[in-house]
């Protein structure tokens, strides 16, 4: 409390400072010699939602670096290895005889002490941070959580906005086993692409084309679905671009359960209805921004933040409708209007390097699994898994419809 008629506290900072944060749950002892149990939610936060948010960040920088410092040694033992045998046999009347198979077998027998003493700090670190896995996944929210968690079954509309929400899964080739949540921040301060082309991956090359677009569109839809069901009723809202009406099966779930206020756009015209409609609200929003009149905008203006599903880029599409997509992609997420794309870039080469900062501005994911993400530490090739809705399962479909029948409830 201040000690004088003048209150010097922040104002912003009094209630904060009031309500410190409970301490996170205390690490569970473990064996002699062992490390502790690892607990979901012993990292800093504010709220449980915002630990979680942290562990799962912690994870993937500790498995990025204890991955990078094994690289590091088996490399070192390797380079070692070789520089021993070329002191070795540098001599050309030594390569020959007991002095030589000795030095070799020697050079060998270091390198292998110096692997497996990597690999087992390695293995050791793997334990520990698989552990904390097995842990970590069952405790995280909705946002967070796998298609297959069972905290979708007790699913309810939130009332507010995640501070994050799970894009996928990354994972490295030196442990199968072991995948890190892929969690992003919101509101999403890019867009999304998802690559329904062929890719360098083994999973692309030896999957049918058909197959992999079957599969971006059904990404695309969990995708645009959690997102959804993450929001609060109303703060959301979907519009989906087909211009050939080919995703029509991909995109049931949102179509069937209501959750989208108006059915996908189909053809050109649809298509260059639903990307004005977009560009006027950006364009009014900005203006609103700039001036402070946020409460003159008009009726018709959607305030919930808004998501563009594209299906199969570039059809459909003229120039204009090109060049309004690119506006929506630059300037869109700064007013709460994301893009997300399936589409396959081959097909659009014709309009050459004129849509490369388009490609560039978009967070790449793929429908099968693809190592073309790098962690921002060391810059390792993360294997990047979908989150896909397990086969057969209609948790999807179930939420959805909740969504909208709270927006039915609520009259939004």
């Amino acid at each position: 409390p201040a000690a004088g008629p003048v209150d010097y506290r922040h104002p912003r900072r009094a209630a904060r400072t009031a309500a410190a944060p409970p301490p996170p749950p205390p690490a569970q002892p473990g064996p002699p010699g062992r490390p502790a149990r690892p607990v979901a939610g012993d990292a800093a936060g504010w709220s449980m939602e915002e630990r979680l948010y942290n562990q799962v960040w912690g994870m993937f920088e500790d498995l990025a670096r204890t991955t990078a410092a094994y690289r590091s040694a088996v490399d070192f033992a390797d380079s070692r290895m070789e520089q021993e045998l070329d002191k070795a046999l540098a001599d050309p009347r030594s390569r020959i005889g007991a002095a030589a198979d000795t030095a070799r077998a020697r050079a060998r027998e270091r390198h292998a002490q110096l692997a497996d003493r990597a690999r087992a700090a390695f293995e050791r670190d793997l334990a520990q941070l698989t552990a904390e896995s097995e842990v970590v996944e069952p405790a995280l929210p909705p946002a967070f959580a796998r298609w297959d968690s069972p905290v979708w079954h007790a699913y309810q509309v939130p009332m507010e906005t995640p501070m994050a929400v799970r894009l996928g899964d990354l994972g490295l080739p030196e442990h199968s086993g072991l995948r890190i949540p892929m969690l992003m921040r919101l509101p999403l301060e890019r867009g999304l692409w998802i690559d329904a082309g062929r890719t360098r991956s083994a999973a692309s090359l030896t999957a049918d084309p058909h197959e992999t677009r079957r599969l971006a569109g059904e990404l695309a839809t969990a995708v645009a679905g959690r997102l959804l069901a993450v929001h609060p009723v109303g703060d959301f809202t979907v519009h989906a671009l087909d211009p050939t009406g080919a995703a029509a099966p991909t995109l049931a779930p949102l179509s069937e359960s209501g959750a989208l206020r108006e059915p996908p756009a189909t053809g050109p015209q649809g298509v260059a209805s639903v990307l004005a409609g977009l560009t006027r609200r950006v364009d009014l929003v900005q203006m609103a921004v700039r001036t402070g009149a946020t409460d003159a905008l008009p009726p018709d203006v959607d305030p919930a933040e808004q998501l563009l599903i594209v299906h199969d880029f570039p059809h459909g599409f003229d120039d204009r409708a090109v060049t309004r997509l690119r506006y929506l992609a630059d300037e869109g997420p700064s007013v709460g209007v994301h893009l997300m794309m399936v589409a396959d870039r081959e097909e659009a080469r014709e309009y050459g390097p004129v849509l490369d900062p388009l490609w560039r501005s978009l967070l790449r994911i793929t429908p099968v699994p693809d190592d073309h993400l790098a962690d921002p530490w060391v810059g390792h090739a993360w294997t990047y898994e979908p989150p896909l809705v397990p086969g057969g399962s209609r948790v999807l479909s179930r939420v959805l419809g909740q969504v909208a029948e709270a927006r039915r409830r609520y009259g939004r």
